[in-house]
C-alpha cells in the first residue's frame, strides 16, 4: 500500500529487503518513473533513485550529513568511522591515509606487487577445466593485495575475507539482526588484535601502506582511529574490486563481440568502468538532512534520512539507453559507482589499476578462449552490496 501524508514523499509498505536483496533493479526501474522520492518503511529511510537526485545529496555535504546514529555501520565497526564524519573531521582521517593511495605509489609500489600477485593467482588456475573463480581467483585475489596495501601483510587471504564479509554483513543490516552483529564483533577483537601486534613492526620499518602512514604520521589521528581507518579499507577494498571483476567477466563471456574488441584494442579500462556502472558494488548509502530540503516536489525535513541508491542513479534512462544491458561501446556518461563528493571512494583508482591494467589483461592472455558454460547458473546478490555469489567458467 503507498499513501501519501500532506507535502511529504509517499509511505510504502510493501517494499522489503529482501526484495531488494534479490533482484533490486526492477523494483528501481519502477521506481523512477513512478515514485523516485519514496519513504520506504522497511528501510526506514527516504530513498531516492534518480541520478540527479542521489548526486546532489552526496555531493552537498552542508545539507546531507553522513552523520546518520541510525545506520548499522558504526555497531557493525565498533567506531564512528571516517564514512560518518563530515568537514574537517573526516577529511584529517581521509588525509591520513591518502599518501598510500598517491599516483607515485601507486605506480612505483603497488603496481609491480599486484602484478606479481596476479601472475602467481592466474598462473595457478588449470587449463581445460571449469572453474568457479570466485573462490579461486576473485576473493583472494583481492584479499591478498588489499594486505598489503594496508601492511597487514601477517593477515591469511581466508582471515581477510572473512572479516571483510562480516563488516560488509553488518553495516548493511538494516533489519538490525543480531547474527549479523556477533560475527562483527568476533572479527572486531580479531583485528584489533593484529594491528596491535604489527604495529611495532612499520615504527621499526616505515613502509608507504597504510597503516605504516598513520602510526608514522608527525601528527598522527587516535589508534581507535587508525583501526577504524583500515577496517573501514578492509570492508570495502575486498568486496568491490572482488565484485566488480566477477561482474566484468560476467558481461564480457555473455557479450563476445564485445569481449573480442577488448583482447583486439584494449578496451579493458572501458569494460571496467561499465562493469561498475551495471552493477554497482556499493549500491546505496544514507544521509542525514540537516535542514527542511525540496527534493522532486516533496519535503524532506530536517532529521530524517536520505538512502541515494547509486545502483539506481547508474540506470537512470535520463542518461543511459538501456542501462540494463552490460555494453562498453555505449556512450561515455559518468557514474555514480565510487561516490562522488568528499567521499569519493579513495580506492577508485587502485581497483581500476587492479582489474583494468593487471588482471583483465592478463587472464585473457592465459585464458585467450575462456567461456561460460550456463549463465543461468551464476547468482547476483546483495543490497548494500552487490555482485554475483559464483562464476563457473571453463578455462581454454
Amino acid at each position: 500500500m503507498t499513501t501519501a501524508t500532506r507535502d511529504r514523499a509517499p509511505i510504502d509498505d510493501r517494499i522489503t529487503i529482501d526484495q531488494l536483496t534479490r533482484d533490486p533493479y526492477a523494483i528501481y526501474r519502477r521506481l523512477r518513473a513512478e515514485a523516485p522520492v519514496l519513504r520506504i518503511k522497511a528501510l526506514g529511510r527516504t530513498l531516492l533513485t534518480r541520478a540527479e537526485h542521489t548526486r546532489h545529496a552526496k555531493g552537498t555535504p552542508e545539507i546531507f550529513s553522513t552523520d546518520d546514529p541510525d545506520t548499522p555501520m558504526q555497531r557493525a565497526f565498533l567506531a564512528h568511522t571516517l564514512m560518518r564524519k563530515d568537514g574537517a573531521e573526516h577529511q584529517r582521517e581521509r588525509d591520513a591515509m591518502a599518501p598510500t593511495f598517491s599516483g607515485r605509489n601507486i605506480k612505483n609500489c603497488w603496481t609491480p606487487i599486484y602484478t606479481r600477485i596476479a601472475k602467481q593467482f592466474v598462473s595457478s588456475l588449470p587449463r581445460g577445466e571449469t572453474v568457479d573463480l570466485f573462490p579461486a581467483l576473485a576473493g583472494p585475489f583481492a584479499a591478498h593485495c588489499l594486505k598489503h596495501l594496508l601492511g597487514i601483510e601477517e593477515a591469511s587471504d581466508e582471515e581477510m575475507q572473512r572479516w571483510s564479509q562480516h563488516l560488509i554483513d553488518g553495516a548493511g543490516n538494516f533489519g538490525w539482526r543480531d547474527e549479523p552483529f556477533v560475527r562483527s564483533d568476533r572479527s572486531n577483537a580479531e583485528m584489533d588484535a593484529l594491528f596491535e601486534r604489527v604495529i611495532p613492526r612499520h615504527l621499526a620499518e616505515p613502509n608507504p601502506s597504510a597503516l605504516s602512514m598513520m602510526v608514522n604520521a608527525e601528527d598522527p589521528i587516535p589508534s581507535s582511529q587508525i583501526h577504524a581507518n583500515v577496517k573501514i579499507a578492509i570492508g570495502g577494498g575486498i568486496n568491490e574490486p572482488r565484485d566488480a571483476l566477477l561482474t566484468i567477466l560476467f558481461g564480457l563471456l555473455t557479450n563476445p563481440d564485445q569481449l573480442a574488441a577488448c583482447k583486439a584494442d584494449g578496451l579493458w579500462t572501458a569494460a571496467f568502468e561499465e562493469g561498475v556502472r551495471w552493477v554497482a558494488p556499493i549500491q546505496v548509502s544514507s544521509r542525514r538532512v540537516k535542514e527542511d530540503i525540496e527534493i522532486g516536489g516533496y519535503l524532506i525535513p530536517a532529521g530524517d534520512t536520505v538512502m541515494t541508491a547509486q545502483a539506481s542513479a547508474n540506470h537512470d534512462e535520463d542518461l543511459y539507453e538501456q542501462p540494463e544491458r552490460y555494453d562498453i561501446f555505449r556512450p561515455k556518461q559518468p557514474h555514480q559507482a565510487f561516490g562522488n563528493g568528499p567521499h569519493f571512494c579513495q580506492g577508485t583508482h587502485i581497483a581500476r589499476r587492479m582489474l583494468a591494467d593487471i588482471l583483465l589483461p592478463m587472464l585473457f592472455d592465459r585464458f585467450p578462449d575462456m567461456t561460460l558454460p550456463d549463465p543461468s547458473q551464476v547468482t547476483f546478490w546483495g543490497f548494500g552490496f552487490r555482485g554475483p555469489l559464483n562464476l563457473p567458467v571453463t578455462l581454454n
